[in-house]
């Protein structure tokens, strides 16, 4: 063994894996350069734990939780908050399109009905309209991911960050952690590459910390940070209604989450319940059949609160729980070769375990959590799927819907059939329209952009 491999041998067989280096024989000396830095990236100490921190997902206690209503009562509490430069929005947009048939990071997707802004775009504006509104800077918080991170950057600055200072703008990457077999050994993808995935979207809180996200933001005296995904145009990013009870003394919260009713027991996601006491997001196959049927004396469901990833967190509560969210554990197929052979392994089953974490996993951790229901037309229409639910179909009927809800709340006379965008440059809600130009009435083959 010469030096450098000697050393990597070393630290793998530490943790029992020195054999990542079973073909380090064969291998190019750019081969054997990026395998050392695969290597030496990986945290070792916490690729131990994470097979040891997970969550137990037995002896659960499942019951119904509190769940708030969202109106203007502490709206001033909010916009206070708002203007002092206390607000930051973190977005999390490490995925690929290729769900989407899309060549490219997710948020470069076009997602409004006509115009076709991307995701980043739509966040972005809403980022612009809010500064303008409330006369202060609202900086942005982007995770991505190894695979994106070059064309998210990219993208952004070739369209100008959509107006916002490249400063206000902090872009971090997400982590990984290497895949294991059923004994914890690391695959190997290749023969010079460790099989590797995305440590989850709850990764974003330590990635924020690692990166110098969290220290960022003490220094601009940001408070509160307010989370979505890209995925979602109707998400309303910068709500003083949200903000303002997320600080009120009734809730006097580390954690709010916003949640629409589900359609029905079967829809695909995340139910806000109290779980052993505490309050947390139970995946919709985790759910007993039992609970997801359940109804109260009037037919309504009884766990109804879903999850659409909305959140603020406290900035403080983050740096003191960076780094004890739990990690979830689950059997998937991986791509790997046989150390024996080097061919590539033919999978006919899951051979492997992924470890990822989730950000709802912060919930049982802050003193006091709440959710609070929002409307479902007015805040939830997310591009997931080619076609079908929560399709970009899905999506843009949900988008025009508002904007003639809105655009009928101020009085204009809209026949069946028009096709409306209206940009978020132009308010967050139906009363910010007040100060727009409207047309007095939009016939049903009009093309409308406000």
């Amino acid at each position: 063994m010469n030096g450098l491999q000697s050393k990597l041998h070393e630290q793998l067989v530490a943790f029992n894996q020195e054999h990542v280096l079973a073909f380090w024989d064969e291998l190019a000396d750019n081969e054997k350069e990026n395998l050392t830095i695969q290597i030496q990236s990986i945290d070792f100490n916490l690729f131990a734990l994470h097979q040891s921190k997970q969550i137990d997902s037995k002896s659960k206690q499942i019951e119904p939780c509190e769940v708030l209503a969202l109106d203007a009562t502490y709206k001033k509490q909010g916009v206070a908050s708002i203007e002092n430069g206390e607000i930051g929005i973190l977005t999390v947009a490490g995925g690929q399109g290729t769900r989407l048939g899309w060549s490219g990071p997710k948020g470069t997707f076009p997602a409004t009905p006509v115009t076709g802004k991307s995701l980043f775009q739509l966040i972005a504006e809403q980022i612009l309209c809010a500064s303008k509104k409330y006369k202060t800077t609202i900086p942005w918080y982007i995770m991505t991911s190894i695979e994106n991170d070059s064309a998210t950057r990219s993208f952004l600055i070739d369209n100008n960050c959509f107006g916002l200072k490249r400063t206000d703008i902090f872009i971090f990457t997400q982590g990984e952690i290497p895949a294991v077999d059923t004994d914890g050994n690391m695959l190997l993808e290749t023969k010079s590459n460790i099989a590797m995935n995305p440590d989850g979207h709850g990764g974003v809180i330590s990635a924020l910390r690692q990166s110098g996200g969290l220290d960022e933001m003490s220094t601009r005296g940001v408070k509160y940070l307010s989370y979505v995904q890209v995925d979602n145009p109707l998400a309303n990013a910068i709500d003083p209604n949200f903000i303002g009870l997320h600080l009120s003394e009734k809730s006097s919260t580390e954690a709010s989450s916003k949640c629409v009713l589900k359609i029905d027991p079967d829809e695909r996601v995340g139910v806000f319940c109290k779980v052993n006491g505490n309050l947390e997001v139970v995946e919709y196959s985790d759910l007993p059949e039992d609970k997801a049927n359940e109804c109260d004396g009037e037919g309504k469901l009884v766990y109804a609160g879903g999850s659409i990833a909305m959140h603020i967190f406290t900035v403080e509560f983050l740096q003191r729980i960076a780094d004890d969210l739990p990690w979830h554990k689950a059997n998937k197929k991986v791509p790997c070769i046989n150390l024996q052979t080097g061919e590539q392994c033919k999978l006919e089953s899951p051979n492997a375990y992924k470890f990822e974490k989730f950000v709802f996993d912060v919930l049982p951790l802050a003193s006091n959590s709440i959710v609070v229901e929002t409307k479902r037309n007015e805040e939830f229409a997310p591009i997931k799927n080619t076609t079908g639910q929560d399709s970009p179909e899905t999506s843009h009927n949900m988008q025009r819907e508002r904007a003639t809800s809105w655009l009928r709340s101020r009085g204009v006379d809209i026949s069946g059939g028009a096709i409306i965008e209206i940009s978020p440059l132009a308010g967050a809600c139906a009363e910010d329209l007040n100060e727009a130009e409207l047309p007095k009435a939009i016939g049903s083959d009009e093309i409308v952009v406000i």
